[in-house]
């Protein structure tokens, strides 16, 4: 039965202190943080960027698509609120940072 048991050996002091022991334990941390920040944080980042200068850049007539699939036209601009009309005489109230989607004019009358 003693053929089940393997041996037991010893680690050498180079390999617990050694400077291999570092990079082998924590170089593979270091390139999972830089490869999580260039494909999930640095994306992230500019699209977030990108939707700033867009809410920024909303004007009265500008033809948007909200979040719930919402189409309309700009009426009235508040700092957080926007008045759009989604036919005519309809208008709805809508928070800025519901619209994910501004439209090329002329698109509303196509559809």
């Amino acid at each position: 039965m003693s053929f089940f048991i393997s041996n037991a050996y010893a680690q050498s002091a180079t390999d617990v202190l050694g400077s291999s022991s570092f990079l082998g334990q924590y170089g593979f941390l270091i390139l999972m943080f830089v490869a999580m920040y260039f494909l999930m944080i640095r994306p992230q980042q500019k699209r977030a960027k990108e939707q700033k200068a867009m809410m920024e850049a909303l004007t009265k007539g500008a033809e948007v698509v909200t979040a719930g699939g919402v189409l309309g036209k700009i009426t009235k601009i508040a700092d957080a609120y926007v008045t759009l009309e989604i036919s005519s005489g309809a208008e709805l109230v809508v928070q800025k940072n519901a619209i994910t989607t501004v439209l090329p004019n002329g698109t509303l009358k196509s559809l």
